[in-house]
């Protein structure tokens, strides 16, 4: 991935991070954050204690990132933490969305994905690939509904099928 610098000119880079040798440590602050998230719902918030006394809120949204890494380390995975403007490769772009090299520069030709070209190769922003993730999850969710309302309707009509021919039958 790639290393962008932000306003304050400290460079940031996407890194991975992977839980420690004491899983136990994790998995307590992974259990303290979900007995915080449990007290904020009556309306008390979490703060940050610095070494020198100061005391600062943390906002609902790192609060949320700080469970899900939290709760992620503590299962022995790892977390990447990038920022939504990272530029990737066609190979980590397809590695992501977890397709293979051609299908995701299928989904750029045909315009499925936003992407930039740089000479001959391509970059795809990773706020573009989350979005396409997204729409890609909405649109199959309505298929599956669709295919479920219609298996519902063809077992309704078959139930029905059979009462008519007995009753054909019988005449």
């Amino acid at each position: 991935m790639s290393m962008t610098t932000e306003p304050s000119g400290r460079q940031v880079s996407s890194r991975t991070y992977f839980p420690g040798d004491d899983r136990n440590d994790l998995i307590g602050l992974a259990q303290l954050l979900h007995e915080i998230e449990r007290e904020a719902l009556a309306g008390r918030t979490a703060e940050l204690r610095a070494p020198d006394g100061r005391v600062r809120a943390i906002p609902a949204e790192v609060f949320e990132v700080l469970e899900q890494v939290a709760d992620a380390l503590a299962s022995g995975s790892g977390v990447t933490v990038a920022r939504n403007d990272t530029q990737m490769t066609t190979q980590q772009a397809a590695d992501f969305l977890g397709v293979s090299r051609p299908t995701l520069v299928k989904y750029l030709e045909d315009g499925s994905i936003s992407f930039e070209r740089r000479g001959r190769h391509r970059r795809v922003l990773l706020r573009d690939l989350v979005s396409f993730q997204e729409h890609f999850r909405i649109r199959r969710r309505a298929a599956l509904r669709a295919a479920a309302r219609e298996d519902q309707a063809m077992g309704r009509s078959q139930q029905h099928a059979p009462e008519q021919a007995d009753g054909a039958a019988e005449r």
